[in-house]
């Protein structure tokens, strides 16, 4: 009987998806053989735009073949198809539990964030595993116009936490993209849990853009469609910073070990593109790998422009699809 792989995807201790030399070791050691996996189809079948409108379809992505923890090494395969949908209400439980932590410990109105992230089906995403009896959302992505919704309580409470964590250097910068140039700023909002199979991501921010391309012509009115003409892209995410990196940077000496291991492949790509970024200290509790012992959960925001975002997706496709 076909077995559903919700613990394999969401299993209890999750790993960074690092491409650094130490991160790829890290993952390594860490790995064991009941959570290694190898993808053995993927099909692009996301997104089709027929004339002005567009559905979005199934994107199946697995027979996961994890290897069997038996002495024979007998190959045990789990069938999973994973499929995009648009935001729904029924997703508001599954999406709050993926953007839990989205403003570190900060008690705010994550209730209303995700009321908006779900109101907006023109533009966003959630996968899930198709035809399941579990519906719960692996994933979520969508881009706020922080403009459009700046009366919402939740969006002035993230304009509200980033100036307080931001760096003197660049908080001149972050102001005007949250206040006087807001109107052409896309929160851009991503999580998912941390071992969902990689090889989702291209397809997943290919529909992001694609739609955010698509409202900006199929929207009903001139000001939802000018909403979605973004210039800049803010993104707030996490990463691991070695202890000892800001020290190491002062004296110019190298570490031994890489002073960054992305959590999630894509922020690497959205990092070197970015006009600016800044790191801020997390408070919420961390519970880390013995391997991970010298690196400190950490907050990243960055600000990425536009015109950058087709350099980013064939990175992203290049680094994850291979060249």
């Amino acid at each position: 009987m076909t077995r559903r792989p919700t613990q394999r995807l969401c299993g209890p201790r999750t790993r960074p998806f690092p491409f650094s030399s130490f991160g790829r070791t890290t993952a390594l050691v860490a790995s064991t053989r009941r959570q290694s996996s190898s993808l053995k189809r993927h099909r692009n079948n996301i997104l089709e735009s027929p004339g002005k409108g567009y559905t979005k379809k199934a994107l199946k992505d697995k027979n996961i073949q994890p290897e069997s923890s038996s002495e024979e090494d007998d190959e045990e395969t789990i069938q999973a198809d994973f499929a995009f949908f648009d935001p729904r209400p029924d997703d508001f439980h599954g999406v709050k539990i993926l953007l839990q932590s989205f403003l570190d410990n900060k008690q705010w109105d994550l209730s209303g964030f995700v009321d908006l992230i779900l109101g907006q089906t023109t533009v966003g995403t959630v996968i899930k595993i198709e035809d399941a009896e579990d519906d719960t959302p692996f994933s979520v992505v969508t881009a706020l116009n922080l403009g459009r919704y700046k009366k919402h309580r939740c969006i002035t409470e993230i304009k509200d936490f980033l100036i307080k964590v931001s760096q003197k250097d660049v908080s001149r910068d972050l102001s005007m993209l949250l206040e006087d140039g807001a109107h052409n700023v896309g929160l851009l909002v991503s999580q998912r849990v941390v071992n969902l199979p990689p090889q989702l991501l291209p397809p997943l921010y290919d529909a992001l853009f694609n739609e955010v391309s698509w409202a900006t012509e199929d929207e009903p009115t001139e000001e939802l469609r000018k909403s979605f003409r973004f210039k800049s892209y803010l993104i707030a995410t996490k990463i691991y910073k070695h202890k000892n990196a800001d020290q190491h940077k002062k004296t110019s000496k190298g570490l031994s070990e890489d002073p960054i291991i992305y959590i999630k492949p894509e922020d690497e790509i959205f990092q070197k593109i970015s006009s600016w970024s800044f790191t801020f200290k997390l408070h919420t509790e961390q519970v880390a790998a013995q391997e991970l012992r010298n690196y400190k959960l950490t907050g990243l925001v960055m600000a990425v422009e536009a015109d950058k975002i087709p350099i980013f997706r064939r990175e992203l496709h290049s680094l994850i699809d291979g060249p």
